[in-house]
């Protein structure tokens, strides 16, 4: 994404830009491309990888998602403020480590990794948010 410096006068008019949300089905990551599905008409739509790369790694197949788009181009996805994922990594829990505030890393089911304390084993579902890449709780 490009930044382009530009002073303009005032009372200078511009152009409306229609910009919009449409449900998505997120169906697989193509490598180079992530491919969605429109969940009204079925057509599917690509999405440079580069484009949704942040989201990634808090998405499952099949979930939805918003896919914003700005004078009808798909430009990226609004994920919802949490979900629910497995931690398929992480270290044991030490019994008796009750240290608050403490935390070690954890893998989820989708690839992404947050930090979450130290009680959240391999196999828990926990809610988390996408936006800030944090743990928020047990699910």
């Amino acid at each position: 994404r490009a930044v382009d410096d530009r002073t303009f006068r005032a009372g200078e008019k511009f152009p409306r830009i229609r910009t919009e949300t449409k449900n998505m089905q997120y169906l697989y990551d193509a490598g180079d491309e992530v491919v969605f599905m429109d969940e009204e008409t079925y057509e599917q739509l690509t999405l440079p990888r580069s484009a949704v790369e942040d989201a990634l790694p808090f998405m499952q197949p099949s979930s939805s998602v918003q896919v914003m788009f700005v004078a009808e181009r798909a430009s990226g996805v609004d994920l919802p403020a949490s979900v629910v994922l497995e931690v398929t990594d992480t270290e044991p829990g030490v019994k008796g480590d009750t240290v608050s505030n403490v935390t070690k890393p954890a893998t989820l089911e989708t690839g992404g990794v947050v930090q979450v304390p130290l009680f959240v084993n391999i196999g828990d579902r926990i809610k988390v948010d996408p936006r800030e890449k944090r743990y928020i709780s047990r699910a």
